[in-house]
């Protein structure tokens, strides 16, 4: 069970109390809790609960946007600094696709995998498979990450790999996530991997960086 600390965190993000929510997750920090921890036992529960509501008729939708917004403080606190350098250890190429208009469970992505050390390049939400292709060719990433929390981008999703094989580019893995997603198989999804969490989305792109990378 997630202790007093956790749940005032999980309990702030809900109430869409930006501030509350950056003083607790420090707090936590201080106490020695991990990111990792924060995330999974703090972020993502919160996630869990906005998504239920989003799915509601009579849902608030400047509290879901003040949710949001007191995820994405949260996750900047915990990683605070962006990576663009040459030194970092290989770019990754992240979008929500066009349909779906939610991209918090893609900025949880985006900042754990900043704070890892890679330079993520985010093509936003409602992201057409035109611009995700032309920015991966651009880019040459180690992989392309697509989240989804709507089940209408699930037809998008599946042409992911296809159209990046006609580029050329199919040594590019193709990551997929969120509560629309991790509910079905790589088979369906025609991708490489389906994480349930963010954190399975990075281990799976810190198999394919490799140690050389470390």
């Amino acid at each position: 069970m997630a202790s007093p600390a956790m749940q005032a965190l999980v309990s702030a993000i809900i109430e869409g109390d930006s501030a509350e929510s950056v003083r607790h997750a420090r707090e936590l920090c201080g106490q020695g809790a991990t990111t990792q921890e924060i995330v999974l036992l703090g972020v993502e529960p919160a996630m869990a609960a906005l998504d239920a509501k989003c799915t509601l008729e009579q849902f608030n939708l400047l509290e879901i946007m003040l949710s949001g917004r007191a995820v994405t403080d949260v996750m900047k606190a915990l990683h605070p600094s962006g990576v663009t350098s040459a030194d970092a250890r290989g770019t990754i190429v992240v979008a929500t696709l066009q349909g779906d208009v939610h991209d918090l469970g893609k900025n949880i992505l985006k900042m754990v995998l900043v704070g890892k050390g890679y330079r993520v390049v985010d093509c936003g939400k409602d992201c057409p498979l035109d611009r995700l292709a032309e920015t991966t060719e651009q880019e040459r990433p180690l992989a392309v990450a697509v989240s989804g929390l709507i089940t209408h981008v699930i037809p998008q999703v599946q042409q992911v790999k296809d159209e990046l094989r006609r580029r050329g580019l199919q040594s590019v893995r193709v990551v997929a996530g969120g509560a629309a997603l991790k509910q079905s198989s790589p088979e369906r999804l025609n991708v490489d991997f389906v994480g349930e969490t963010a954190f399975d989305g990075l281990h799976f792109i810190e198999d394919l960086a490799g140690p050389g990378r470390e």
